[in-house]
């Protein structure tokens, strides 16, 4: 029997992703500016974060979060270190290799919304459709009315983001992450605009899709009702990893809310 070099790559990598973290970072450094001006904003943060877990990312403003955030999902790059997200070497991968990556495998959700108000619910949900290119545009509005149903938005397809609540845009914002059918979501404040009821939901949500769907969450966020329900709190101080911890302490480590 014949065998194909570059089919046995892949088979090894995803063997690899089923048993391997989800993201694994070594030594990463990242600092903005230069001379006088140069800030270090992550100073050689290492961490590991298995399949199916709620992490939640704590920290004052400046502590490198939403930073370290980005550069998992493939937005930003580090200076130096070793980043590798669902078996995938982000560093040495080409651009289009990344952009596949986070078209595919990853979800991202912020506190902005960042939603198009020219644009339909339905529209805003299938933008990331643009990158899928051998899917039919039938299957698309199929995918993107599941995903805006999977948020309780399901009669909402034809309105648009200025007739909506905060808590409805950031649903909205949710159903677009979860358009690609991601392995991985990176969530950034997601409820840093929503009253504390919304919030809830919003938090209930992602609690659900982490124990049925088995998606993995990594969240930066500054409060409590956040961080109270992740199975692992990570506290960043100064671009490094200060402390982490267990959900049974979780809640001693994030302060008042």
């Amino acid at each position: 029997m014949t065998t194909n070099p570059e089919t046995d790559r892949d088979r090894g990598r995803l063997r690899a992703v089923a048993t391997g973290p989800v993201v694994r970072l070594r030594d990463v450094t990242k600092s903005y500016g230069s001379g006088a001006a140069n800030t270090k904003v992550l100073r050689g943060v290492s961490i590991d974060v298995e399949r199916g877990e709620l992490v939640a990312l704590v920290g004052q403003s400046g502590s490198g979060k939403s930073t370290l955030l980005n550069i998992i999902g493939g937005l930003d790059m580090p200076d130096s270190g070793e980043v590798e997200v669902l078996g995938i070497d982000t560093l040495k991968a080409g651009d289009k290799k990344r952009a596949n990556l986070r078209n595919q495998s990853i979800g991202f959700v912020f506190q902005a919304f960042n939603l198009m108000d020219h644009l339909t619910c339905l529209g805003n949900v299938t933008i990331p459709s643009v990158f899928a290119h051998n899917t039919g545009a039938k299957e698309i509005q199929e995918r993107g009315r599941e995903s805006l149903r999977r948020v309780g938005l399901a009669d909402f397809a034809h309105r648009y983001p200025t007739e909506l609540s905060g808590g409805q845009k950031q649903r909205v914002a949710i159903a677009r992450a979860l358009f690609g059918q991601p392995s991985l979501l990176l969530c950034d404040e997601p409820t840093g605009n929503l009253d504390s009821e919304t919030g809830k939901e919003v938090i209930d949500f992602f609690r659900e899709l982490n124990a049925k769907d088995g998606v993995t969450l990594m969240i930066v966020t500054h409060e409590r009702r956040v961080s109270s329900v992740a199975k692992r709190v990570i506290v960043m101080k100064d671009g490094l990893i200060a402390e982490t911890s267990d959900e049974e302490i979780a809640s001693k480590q994030v302060g008042p809310a």
